[in-house]
């Protein structure tokens, strides 16, 4: 690991990591290792241009342009859903359709005090997720399902709401998991002992897996393996 990077991919265009969870993509006041961007400018010596954007605790795959006429070229294929993303989830619960489509439109949620927080509401955008269930965990004498998930369109924490809506949050998830004030406990620096027994890992269970795309007439697919938490409840790691 180079600079705190984990890097999957390296050419004259691009650089594709593995982000790893926890770690925010946009500069903080903390420094250039607190961010995926700083640490970006540290290991190029100058700007990357962050393609797509995971969330602070979303791991996976994350492509850096390292000039402006790739950075714009692949935006505008982002832009035109031709790229295929498939994500990796580890929710609560049993899912009883092995496989489906979570079609349920998405917009601001009003009821909260989050500001960045959104949630199924009938005016909202046009949002589809479909889902495939991988295999089911029981875990302390609780059930749980992994599932590969790839999301048709792109709406802000739209697996994670989606997920939730249907019943089945993401393990770990702070903000949709149920208890909006883990999120807030999350901010202030007041996470109990408690809080962390019941959201049972560090950060949420969700990992992007894979990203595959036409670019320069050469089909491109970057795949990154999931965080060692992450691993070992899928049992791929001893406990």
């Amino acid at each position: 690991m180079t600079h705190g990077l984990d890097i999957i991919f390296e050419d004259d265009n691009l650089l594709v990591l593995n982000k790893l969870p926890g770690l925010v993509c946009h500069p903080t006041k903390s420094g250039e290792m607190s961010s995926l961007v700083g640490r970006v400018r540290l290991y190029l010596g100058k700007n990357g241009h962050l393609v797509n954007r995971l969330d602070r605790e979303t791991s996976g795959v994350t492509i850096v342009a390292k000039n402006p006429a790739t950075a714009g070229a692949l935006g505008k294929l982002w832009e035109s859903r031709s790229v295929e993303k498939i994500y990796l989830a580890i929710v609560h619960g049993i899912i009883e359709r092995d496989s489906g489509t979570i079609d349920l439109p998405l917009g601001k949620d009003e009821k909260s005090e989050i500001a960045i927080k959104d949630c199924v509401r009938t005016d909202g955008a046009a949002a589809q997720t479909e889902y495939q269930v991988e295999k089911i965990i029981r875990r302390e004498g609780r059930d749980f399902s992994v599932v590969r998930v790839t999301p048709r369109t792109g709406r802000k924490h739209q697996i994670r709401i989606h997920l939730a809506a249907v019943g089945h949050p993401v393990v770990g998830d702070k903000l949709y998991g149920g208890n909006e004030d883990h999120y807030l406990a999350l901010v202030q620096d007041r996470l109990t002992e408690e809080d962390w027994r019941q959201l049972l890992m560090r950060n949420q269970a969700l990992h992007a897996l894979s990203v595959r795309f036409a670019w320069q007439e050469v089909v491109r697919e970057f795949t990154a393996a999931p965080s060692e938490e992450f691993r070992r409840w899928l049992g791929e790691m001893p406990k």
